[in-house]
């Protein structure tokens, strides 16, 4: 690990407690980068001391609703990564407060700072007149940083994959309590997976300047594979046998309405969620035609799903993670 001096670059990095963010708290340590993970609740944030040398890394309280306290987040920093994002409203943290009004909102500050460095996660899909309100508010927030600062540079992953992830385990713990899952509109949607870790490699790239300034990247793994590809993937390395429910997108929106007042741990998927998977999510042949992709902001191998998701699915098997080792 890097002994980040006193006087190394500042990386303020909002949402630098979640899961792309703890990830892009090390990637950035290990290069010497001074840290301050700016998040709402920095008291529960300990996870992140261990990803840099003794006081390399930082965390500061600020919210996305509030500019004072990101303008104090960004104050003395080299560079700004802008990671908040919502899979589900919940109160005041709506979809537009945190990836629209937020995104701007960091990028002015960083302007006002004279920071020049600014890097915004999007995702891909993000498209203005999309139905799906995670997806309207993930343009509209690139748009206003773009605007604010023009030589920002975008990332737009597909589904993330990692230990932590929202996808692989939530659809392993649904399948140790339903005995079927359900095939989203027929489970024919295309994802193309990325490594949390190579997200955070280009960002890190992106932040140390290996990334062409003002451009929109669309970051995808090795593998195009469908939304029922992937389930029957995750059954194999669970070692479990559900039965599928295929559900047209609308009676999945239904669903989904259903069973809103439920925790969002028991929820199968939002509709908002649903409405995402109506469109494949996959890097464009526009941006590999023109260089925006994983390889050109500087990850030339991408990690493969089966080189890192058994591992950590491996506590969903039915006899227990150690099963194997058994004889």
């Amino acid at each position: 690990m890097s002994n980040a001096s006193a006087d190394a670059p500042l990386v303020t990095i909002f949402g630098g407690s979640g899961f792309v963010g703890r990830y892009a708290t090390r990637a950035l340590a290990k290069r010497g980068w001074r840290v301050r993970a700016a998040i709402r609740r920095p008291d529960l944030a300990g996870h992140l001391q261990p990803m840099g040398a003794p006081g390399q890394v930082m965390a500061v309280q600020a919210n996305l609703r509030y500019p004072d306290s990101i303008r104090a987040a960004i104050q003395g920093a080299d560079a700004v990564v802008n990671l908040v994002g919502i899979l589900a409203a919940s109160g005041k943290q709506t979809f537009e407060a945190l990836q629209a009004d937020g995104a701007r909102s960091v990028a002015e500050a960083a302007k006002t700072e004279g920071v020049t460095s600014v890097v915004q996660m999007s995702a891909i899909g993000a498209d203005e007149t999309s139905k799906a309100r995670y997806a309207r508010t993930k343009a509209l927030g690139e748009q206003a940083v773009l605007e604010a600062c023009p030589e920002a540079v975008v990332l737009r992953p597909s589904i993330v994959f990692g230990p932590e992830d929202e996808f692989f385990n939530r659809f392993a713990e649904m399948s140790t309590i339903s005995p079927f899952l359900p095939l989203i509109g027929g489970g024919n949607t295309r994802f193309q997976p990325v490594y949390v870790g190579d997200v955070a490699d280009a960002i890190a790239n992106a932040v140390t300047g290996s990334a062409t300034p003002g451009t929109t990247y669309e970051l995808g793994g090795p593998e195009v594979a469908s939304f029922r590809t992937l389930l029957d993937r995750m059954q194999n390395w669970t070692g479990r046998k559900r039965a599928y429910v295929s559900l047209p997108f609308g009676l999945a929106k239904l669903s989904a309405l259903f069973t809103k007042p439920l925790p969002s741990g028991l929820r199968p998927l939002t509709v908002d969620q649903v409405r995402m998977l109506e469109t494949d999510n996959v890097v464009s042949q526009a941006a590999v035609d023109e260089g925006r992709t994983l390889a050109d902001v500087g990850v030339e191998r991408a990690t493969a799903l089966g080189a890192i998701v058994p591992q950590y699915l491996e506590r969903f098997q039915p006899r227990g993670q150690f099963t194997h080792y058994r004889g």
